[in-house]
């Protein structure tokens, strides 16, 4: 909700500015993501990543070879966000759910973010972000690798 405050009253304006400043505030954003994920559940099903890999989807596709894509997040946290997908699940709906015969996928999804984030010029540094379940706030049950740069990110996250 907005407040409206005259101009001329300074003593307001200071204490809506400090009052934005002292409590924190949960980013609209932030609280459909949550809702998103203690609403998504696991299943074989194919998922919106399935979709945009079938180019059922449009998406705006950074980085593309036989094993990975990588596309623009629809809704940004950083002013890079890049979404790093195997394009085959083989049931790897979470990285809780990785098995020994991952391994190589999962490093082919970490290696790629490097060279995504040198191709994008995230030469200061870059996060890497893997959510994993709902309380790590996964919305997509299909394994993803956010990559995160461009701004000073803070610590803690989330």
């Amino acid at each position: 909700m907005e407040k409206q405050v005259k101009t001329s009253d300074k003593g307001s304006r200071l204490a809506v500015i400090s009052s934005h400043l002292v409590t924190p505030q949960i980013p609209m954003a932030a609280a459909s993501e949550k809702e998103a994920a203690l609403a998504a559940v696991p299943s074989d099903s194919p998922t919106i990543f399935d979709k945009i890999i079938n180019k059922e989807i449009p998406s705006k596709v950074v980085f593309e070879d036989d094993k990975v894509l990588a596309f623009r997040d629809i809704n940004p946290q950083a002013p890079t966000h890049i979404l790093i997908i195997p394009k085959v699940r083989d049931g790897l709906t979470g990285l809780s759910k990785a098995e020994e015969r991952h391994t190589e996928i999962l490093g082919q999804l970490l290696y790629t973010a490097k060279l995504i984030a040198k191709q994008e010029g995230l030469d200061d540094g870059f996060r890497i972000v893997i959510n994993d379940g709902p309380n790590g706030c996964q919305s997509v049950y299909h394994l993803h690798v956010h990559l995160l740069g461009g701004r000073q990110l803070n610590w803690p996250p989330g």
